[in-house]
């Protein structure tokens, strides 16, 4: 079992200060979870020889960058990178980059998803598991018994339940894989990793006039909806972005589709299309609202860029359907000379969704309204724009 480092609790106490009001009912809980208990070791992003890869860090080896990352309101600690948990990795282990399968959620996140739940003293609360931690805010603020918390991984479920028994606290968790059956009913679901559609299930597990908080998958987009008495929902998308990892099914994510030979045509053909760019070269993976626009549009795009030496900036945008697209100014400013081919012209999708927010000055999406058929078909829509997710 983690040990309970001496100090921690002034720590815990500066994070709850920096995050939410004294007055707020979040601060205690954010000011007596021990954090550091769930994040005992963990993974960081470096740099190595041109290439990124992840290292190990462990807590007991450096007290001082334990309780800078653990009581780090905006940070989310990465435990798990690919099938890679940090808590059987060997010392100073170094593993490829690759996506991270599970973490700590940054604290003012979690928070954040919690006060968009609109949590009553008496609300039944389903949230997804990961490290536990957020588990463990939601035991301080509701108690264990109105607490359920789930996760796909055996491993996970375990080590969360050990570290919320040396926190205190023994809620129910099950191995269970959210985007299936749930267990029992709740007035509230808060999920911390995002789903591509909204599953029926929820809507199932949902009381009536409950409310379900969570991401969709490949967006920034955060949806607040509450059950109607059809067996749907209605309500809105948030007005901030919030971005999980993404619901996995086994012990990682499928491998990536292999653009191999989509890629090299788009580093050097010359297309079918050869115009200059309304607008300078962007990094859509940046700006949440593009980027959400653009998903829902044409689902599935995948955005690189490259930066060289003398600050030429590229844009490279790849579909599994053959599309491809090819920016390239000589400078963050400059406006690109753009190469396209295959059935879809992806850069004019990007520039369409550009003009319409120079024109109106936001997009849609962020506040749009969220209607939820029983099956889990999600409709959005704001000032005539509107977008179908299909259920899954």
């Amino acid at each position: 079992m983690e040990p309970m480092l001496a100090g921690w609790d002034a720590h815990a106490v500066r994070m709850a200060d920096a995050t939410v009001r004294p007055e707020s009912r979040w601060h205690r809980p954010l000011a007596t979870t021990p954090r550091h208990l769930f994040v005992p070791r963990w993974w960081t992003p470096a740099e190595r020889d041109g290439t990124w890869v992840y290292e190990l860090r462990d807590g007991a080896d450096d007290p001082a960058a334990w309780m800078g990352s653990a009581y780090d309101k905006g940070l989310s600690v990465i435990t798990r990178v690919g099938p890679h948990h940090a808590d059987h990795a060997a010392p100073a282990a170094v593993v490829p980059e690759a996506w991270p399968t599970s973490s700590a959620t940054l604290p003012a996140l979690v928070v954040k998803l919690y006060q968009h739940a609109f949590l009553t003293d008496t609300s039944r609360l389903l949230v997804t598991c990961g490290s536990g931690y957020g588990t463990a805010l939601a035991c301080r603020r509701l108690g264990d018994e109105r607490v359920t918390s789930v996760d796909v991984d055996p491993y996970l479920v375990h080590a969360a339940r050990e570290r919320l028994a040396a926190a205190g606290h023994r809620p129910r968790l099950e191995v269970c894989d959210v985007t299936g059956a749930l267990p029992g009913v709740h007035d509230r679901i808060v999920s911390t990793v995002s789903v591509p559609a909204i599953p029926a299930s929820w809507l199932t597990g949902l009381a009536p006039g409950g409310r379900m908080v969570t991401a969709l998958s490949g967006t920034g987009l955060l949806i607040v909806a509450d059950k109607t008495a059809d067996g749907g929902a209605t309500g809105r998308v948030a007005s901030e972005p919030a971005e999980f990892m993404s619901t996995r099914h086994d012990d990682d994510y499928p491998l990536a589709p292999d653009h191999a030979d989509l890629w090299a045509t788009a580093r050097k053909a010359d297309g079918e299309s050869v115009t200059t760019g309304r607008y300078p070269v962007m990094r859509v993976s940046r700006t949440w609202d593009v980027r959400s626009t653009l998903e829902l549009t044409v689902p599935g795009i995948e955005h690189r860029m490259e930066t060289a030496a003398d600050g030429t900036r590229t844009a490279y945008m790849l579909h599994p359907d053959g599309s491809w697209a090819r920016a390239t100014a000589p400078g963050a400013r400059e406006m690109p000379t753009v190469h396209q081919g295959g059935p879809r012209r992806l850069w004019d999708e990007l520039d369409r969704v550009r003009t319409w927010l120079v024109i109106d000055g936001d997009l849609p999406v962020a506040g749009a309204a969220v209607r939820i058929d029983p099956d889990g078909t999600c409709h959005l829509s704001r000032s005539g724009w509107s977008a179908t997710l299909a259920a899954q």
